[in-house]
């Protein structure tokens, strides 16, 4: 039940960050856009590098849990492969513990943020005048849903180490190797 919740869990990392990057794309045209306003017509349509800066935010935020499943967090490993085979696994539980830890905190954090934005009904100080909620609301997604991936990642790969496929919970917590490194790169 678990496996497939992760595969499912994958797969919605992967629409998150799709989705994401095409804020990104978007609001690098808004940008450019308006850039082409200024330049020519004198014009500007105002707002564009706030939005961006939500894009940005919820971008980011939706693409953690993507990255923790590729293993593409960046890790300190200068001692890692010197420490004895039997200590790496609990290892790779105590990075994945201390960055879940990391997320929860900011989630928790972003959570208060949020609910003050709704209590008071706060708005950006810009012409605009945006509903800070509107943006903070799937900011916030993308950090809580990070928080749930690394835990159901962390779920998984206790219960791949406990029925004795070590290679499998390292698949999932491990590092990569140089090889599945190199594959990534030529795909």
């Amino acid at each position: 039940m678990l496996e497939k919740l992760l595969v499912k869990t994958h797969k919605l990392s992967l629409l998150l960050t799709w989705f994401g990057g095409s804020l990104i794309i978007l609001s690098a045209f808004l940008v450019t856009f308006e850039i082409f306003l200024r330049k020519i017509f004198n014009v500007s349509l105002g707002g564009a590098d706030e939005l961006s800066g939500y894009a940005f935010g919820i971008a980011t935020s939706f693409s953690l849990a993507f990255a923790l499943f590729e293993r593409a967090h960046i890790r300190v490993d200068a001692l890692f492969n010197v420490m004895p085979r039997i200590l790496r696994p609990f290892l790779n539980f105590f990075a994945l513990a201390l960055l879940i830890g990391f997320a929860l905190v900011v989630s928790v954090l972003v959570w208060d943020m949020v609910a003050d934005t709704l209590k008071h009904g706060s708005r950006s100080i810009t012409p605009m005048r945006v509903p800070l909620a509107w943006p903070q609301i799937p900011w916030l997604f993308g950090w809580m849903f990070f928080v749930f991936s690394g835990l159901l990642i962390g779920l998984v790969a206790i219960a791949r180490l406990r029925s004795g496929d070590r290679v499998g919970a390292d698949s999932l917590i491990g590092m990569k190797s140089m090889d599945e490194q190199i594959e990534d790169e030529s795909v």
